[in-house]
């Protein structure tokens, strides 16, 4: 009786306290043979690079039965949002520019003149301007599709790479001057990212 009035008070806690959506907490994962940090990364939604300082790792070598710290992840509904926004954007680009994509988002994330949130940054408008015009028209409310899904999981685990891209664009409808004096880091598809 005991046992089970402990375990209704744990279950109960849990859904009272860590019942938000922000996957917001640490976590411990054992490694399994096969595994490698690419792949740990993409089932928590984290990077190489952020599960290999929170384990003070030089390198990505891993061992059978070791076990890793694993950061905070962003939550469920901003991965969403962000699969949501990378299929609006990106619809008929290669996959690579779908990853290219929310990679835009997470540099932005990262950087020091955007806000610090995935919400935030897709949501930005700054002097009347919509960051992404798909948060303007409406197109971002639609489902994801999975590739774009897993695009956003590829993002979320090489987090920071990229070329240190923070716009991207299509020349051929871009009507902004601006973005075009930024510095070009990659073009896929009929995008050219920039910095």
């Amino acid at each position: 009786m005991k046992k089970l009035i402990i375990t209704i008070c744990v279950a109960a806690s849990l859904v009272f306290i860590g019942g938000n959506d922000t996957n917001a907490q640490i976590t411990t994962h054992t490694v399994a043979s096969g595994e490698f940090l690419y792949k740990i990364g993409q089932k928590y939604g984290v990077s190489v690079s952020a599960i290999k300082n929170a384990n003070n790792k030089s390198s990505s070598m891993i061992m059978v039965g070791e076990r890793l710290t694993i950061p905070e992840s962003i939550s469920a509904s901003e991965r969403d949002l962000l699969a949501r926004l990378v299929m609006a954007e990106s619809e008929g680009e290669p996959y690579a520019g779908k990853v290219a994509v929310a990679t835009v988002v997470l540099n932005r994330v990262d950087h020091k003149d955007f806000p610090n949130t995935v919400r935030g940054v897709i949501n930005e408008v700054s002097n009347g301007y919509y960051a992404f015009t798909p948060v303007q028209n409406g197109r971002i409310n639609r489902p994801a599709d999975n590739e774009s899904i897993r695009a956003v999981d590829e993002a979320l685990a090489f987090r920071g790479q990229g070329s240190g891209s923070l716009f991207f664009y299509n020349p051929k409808i871009a009507t902004n001057q601006w973005i075009a004096t930024r510095t070009e880091t990659v073009r896929i598809g009929n995008h050219v990212f920039a910095k």
